[in-house]
């Protein structure tokens, strides 16, 4: 694929990373804020960042995933923070093969997608969340970080690139 899927995944992880060190600095009861469904708490957002890297990495390499625990302080946040960048990792090796259908069985039930399909749904699939979950602390009265720190123009500066 492109060196723009590894800019994007580089951005992604980074964006994640940067998400989850923020929200590390906020009392443990930030965990439980929630904007609109209270299934949705910052917690549940968080683990389910996760989940779906998870996810997406077993439909990519066939790697089985386990259930990642509901963080109830910021020490699992950490934890899981670490557990994600591994994660972002795995998922961006793939971006190198080339763009075939990969097909994915879970249970009785098989399908197929292609391979730059799945690695798109996983950049976007954590944006949506990491949305989601800053609005869910802003709507509470917590803003660790903005959208805007963690877009793509932020991260051409921390990457140092100059445009030519």
């Amino acid at each position: 694929m492109s060196s723009t899927t590894h800019r994007l995944f580089r951005h992604m992880s980074w964006a994640n990373q940067m998400v989850y060190q923020a929200v590390q600095k906020l009392p443990d009861e930030a965990l439980e804020a929630f904007s609109v469904n209270p299934e949705w708490t910052a917690g549940r957002i968080l683990q389910h960042i996760v989940d779906g890297a998870e996810w997406y990495r077993f439909c990519l390499m066939g790697e089985r995933w386990s259930k990642v625990s509901l963080p109830k302080s910021m020490n699992e946040v950490a934890s899981i923070a670490i557990t994600l960048a591994k994660l972002d990792a795995d998922v961006a090796t793939q971006a190198d093969l080339p763009d075939v259908p990969l097909t994915i069985t879970e249970g009785n039930d098989s399908w197929q997608n292609l391979r730059s399909t799945i690695l798109a749904e996983a950049i976007y699939h954590a944006t949506e969340h990491r949305a989601q979950l800053l609005d869910a602390l802003e709507s509470k009265g917590y803003a660790p970080i903005t959208l805007d720190e963690i877009d793509l123009w932020c991260f051409e500066r921390f990457e140092g690139k100059e445009l030519k």
